[in-house]
């Protein structure tokens, strides 16, 4: 496996909405207009088709679900361009943290560079600014962000049908892509045949007032996403992964998390995170030296649902490690969950 690369902007927690908006909405170079695709719901089609390395291709879906335009990025396998759309490759799926910029995977994290995803097509989709990878509720109303049905019902679909993403899939995300990576394999059984999850927002409804203090400070309406967190609670745990461990059974899960101390990768000087009002629990204060609450937060959850997942029979690894919330340990433990995630694919 290739060595990793330069470590990446660090801290890379939250992003100012706009810069995020744009992340999602945004696609730059010369591109094409392609058709839809048959199998995705009307409307849902690729607009722009840009090719910005020897491997990487990236698109923008004109999304229903989404209410506009979002950006897609593909690591295409070797022979991709001579055998699309007949041949079909096992598919990787990375989901990005809460600030839905899907080209981490690609600039920070080098993974162009590895030889061992040569002979996989890798999907790095994009999401609205803390979309949770979720159907918004919206006080009832529903419509957009619809993020779940972006990603499965428009994006699967129409890259199965046109880019040659196969029915082989597995999935890992980082931050609150970890949540959205065992969400969407417990939600939909069978879609996915393996999962990693790094420093993930595994069990939401464990810390509400989390979910509550990230929205509000950056200007969302938390209400919006599943409701109250008692009055809608089965909103909350029909998303929740810890309420539905039972769909896992003997899938291959990796959890990874920080405990929010500094670790081996935060370099000497390392602060501690951006203060988030609400965020920590006066009844429940975080301990002595953590300089990343959200790490230490995110650690309580992963060792609440480790258990649970052991009971329903999912087949669990886990590493819960120093560090706090930083990408550069993410860029580690995506590279130590390849070999889990390539077996299934490849085995």
């Amino acid at each position: 496996m290739a060595p990793p690369p330069p470590g990446p902007a660090r801290r890379r927690i939250l992003l100012p909405a706009a810069l995020a908006l744009a992340a999602v909405t945004g696609a730059a170079g010369t591109a094409r207009a392609r058709p839809g695709a048959s199998g995705a719901p009307p409307g849902v089609r690729v607009t722009d088709e840009t090719y910005t390395g020897r491997r990487i291709v990236d698109l923008t879906v004109a999304s229903p679900a989404l209410g506009g335009p979002a950006p897609v990025r593909l690591l295409t396998p070797e022979g991709w361009h001579a055998r699309r759309p007949a041949h079909r490759w096992p598919t990787l799926y990375l989901l990005p943290g809460g600030d839905g910029d899907h080209l981490s995977w690609t600039r920070d994290y080098g993974i162009q560079r590895l030889s061992v995803l040569r002979h996989t097509l890798v999907v790095m989709v994009s999401m609205p600014l803390f979309g949770f990878y979720s159907d918004w509720w919206n006080h009832g109303a529903g419509g957009p962000p619809a993020v779940e049905t972006f990603h499965l019902r428009e994006v699967l679909p129409l890259l199965e049908r046109e880019y040659g993403a196969g029915p082989r899939r597995a999935v890992a995300g980082e931050s609150q892509g970890g949540f959205g990576a065992l969400s969407y394999t417990a939600r939909h059984p069978g879609t996915f045949r393996a999962v990693a999850s790094l420093s993930g927002f595994v069990h939401p409804h464990r810390h509400p007032r989390a979910v509550r203090a990230a929205m509000t400070h950056l200007g969302l309406d938390w209400l919006a996403l599943w409701g109250h967190p008692e009055r809608q609670r089965g909103i909350w745990e029909s998303y929740d992964p810890a309420y539905l461990t039972r769909r896992l059974a003997g899938v291959p899960v990796r959890l990874s998390c920080g405990d929010g101390r500094l670790g081996p990768l935060d370099p000497p000087g390392t602060g501690p995170d951006e203060h988030i009002p609400g965020l920590e629990d006066p009844d429940h204060p975080f301990p002595p030296g953590v300089l990343s609450p959200t790490e230490a937060v995110l650690l309580d959850e992963n060792r609440a649902l480790a258990p649970l997942l052991r009971s329903a029979g999912a087949r669990l690894t886990t590493h819960f490690h120093a560090g706090t919330h930083d990408p550069a340990y993410w860029n580690r433990e995506l590279r130590a969950s390849l070999p889990l995630l390539l077996t299934a694919l490849h085995g």
